[in-house]
């Protein structure tokens, strides 16, 4: 399927926000990210649904949909911004109209539970998204400087935003030397392991893997990478980018455990391809946005990493 490229957004435009996972314990945030989005110059409608709760849900899958395909067939709305992720968008990849979506491109924002999403819409409708700051998690207090700088210029502009660079630069680590240019996928690490065997997951091949968490202990991490190992991704991928696994330890000091990096270095230690490690991307304040579907370029030896096309027209 061919790419799609969102349109480029501009003050004044309309940002539609929508809650395709959970709610925030505290609705003020809400508030607060449309105050912060308008306070930019930009126009914003709230989901009808926004705010409603279903057990973690925020809402039942009906109205969660029902928000996502109004945002997108609304000609105004011009970019789709998640409130948060959580938990449930994988309910909804078999009832969404990607034929409405490939129609009607828009920016996509969100990371986290939101992966499961990107990666349908990539598949199915050809949309390139970003794993970007979502409005009561990012936008709603105290926003990153650095959060916001890379974000709007990748949104903003039809220039290719280049090389890439850590919070205050500091560098890249380099776990498996080499060099690869492709297509990015990926986002949370549980997400895309839940996808595997669905008809929503992009193919591996010769694909650039990103991979981030939160909260999940050496075991969990474990399993999932075995999952992936055992579906054949490591041997189909050409590059792999570790995003922050924050919280990733074993909170028990009396259980036995692997660490994180030991679980890492098991999995991709032996691999013949480039991985760069400490890349500052997941559920962190200052947070680099990624545009799924995008050419990047990952080069070891001078420890760079390279969006190499625009990611909007």
């Amino acid at each position: 399927m061919d790419l799609i490229k969102p349109g480029k957004i501009k003050k004044g435009d309309l940002i539609g926000i929508i809650s395709p996972a959970s709610t925030p314990d505290d609705l003020t945030r809400v508030e607060k990210g449309v105050k912060y989005l308008e306070k930019l110059g930009y126009n914003v409608e709230v989901g009808q649904n926004v705010g409603q709760n279903h057990g973690y849900l925020a809402g039942k899958d009906d109205a969660r949909l029902a928000d996502l395909h109004y945002m997108f067939q609304k000609k105004e709305v011009k970019a789709i911004f998640c409130v948060r992720g959580g938990y449930g968008t994988p309910r909804l990849l078999d009832g969404i109209n990607y034929s409405l979506i490939r129609k009607n491109p828009k920016i996509f924002v969100g990371y986290s539970d939101i992966t499961a999403l990107q990666m349908a819409f990539l598949k199915k409708a050809g949309l390139v998204t970003f794993a970007g700051p979502m409005l009561a998690v990012d936008f709603w207090n105290d926003v990153s400087p650095f959060t916001e700088e890379m974000f709007w210029a990748m949104v903003t502009s039809r220039k290719k935003y280049g090389k890439i660079q850590n919070p205050n630069c500091e560098k890249f680590q380099v776990l498996r030397p080499g060099n690869a240019e492709n297509q990015l996928i990926g986002g949370n690490l549980s997400l895309i392991s839940a996808l595997v065997g669905t008809p929503y997951l992009p193919s591996f091949k010769d694909k650039i893997l990103m991979l981030e968490e939160i909260a999940e202990p050496p075991y969990r991490i474990d399993r999932m990478f075995s999952q992936l190992k055992l579906a054949g991704a490591f041997k189909q991928i050409s590059g792999i980018i570790l995003g922050r696994f924050v919280d990733c330890y074993e909170s028990d000091q009396f259980k036995k455990t692997l660490s994180l990096n030991e679980v890492i270095d098991d999995y991709f230690g032996g691999l013949e391809l480039p991985i760069v490690y400490n890349f500052k991307h997941g559920h962190i304040k200052d947070n680099i946005t990624m545009a799924f579907g995008l050419n990047y370029k990952v080069n070891t030896s001078k420890c760079t990493v390279e969006v190499t096309e625009n990611a909007v027209e």
